[in-house]
């Protein structure tokens, strides 16, 4: 008797009680995000999760683990977000390394009124006046 991918996958399914994940017992990658068989080919165990007990994921989104816990598959704890959102909210990686920065490579803090911020990045304004300068003071030995 052929079992359904439902079937299949809730006997993959553990509870946590007191996080409320469903932990996934199938096939893990080392990256810690767990696989299963559907449609003729291996997928992403909370992405099959989230179609099957909510729906399709938006287009151009993908899911975000709320717990942080990359085994997790409850679709309560998934999000669709965009890739950037993803990224942002992530607590490991560039963006976590960078938006941990309170200060510019020179020591300037990134805050107040030396604190630039264009298209999602940050910039030291005193870092920024000094570049500046140092263009100018180029481009007059340039001219002569």
């Amino acid at each position: 008797m052929k079992t359904t991918l439902l079937e299949r996958f809730i006997s993959k399914v553990a509870t946590l009680n007191q996080t409320g994940c469903w932990l996934w017992n199938g096939y893990i990658e080392k990256n810690g995000y767990g696989r299963i068989f559907s449609g003729g080919k291996m997928r992403w165990a909370h992405i099959v999760s989230y179609e099957l007990f909510v729906g399709d994921i938006p287009e151009g989104e993908e899911l975000d683990h709320l717990c942080r816990n990359h085994s997790c598959v409850n679709p309560s704890h998934l999000e669709p977000v965009t890739h950037q959102e993803n990224m942002v909210r992530s607590p490991i990686g560039a963006p976590a390394t960078h938006r941990a920065k309170t200060h510019c490579p020179q020591g300037h803090p990134y805050s107040g009124d030396n604190l630039i911020t264009y298209r999602g990045m940050r910039y030291c304004r005193e870092c920024g006046k000094r570049y500046k300068r140092a263009y100018k003071i180029r481009q007059k030995e340039n001219i002569k």
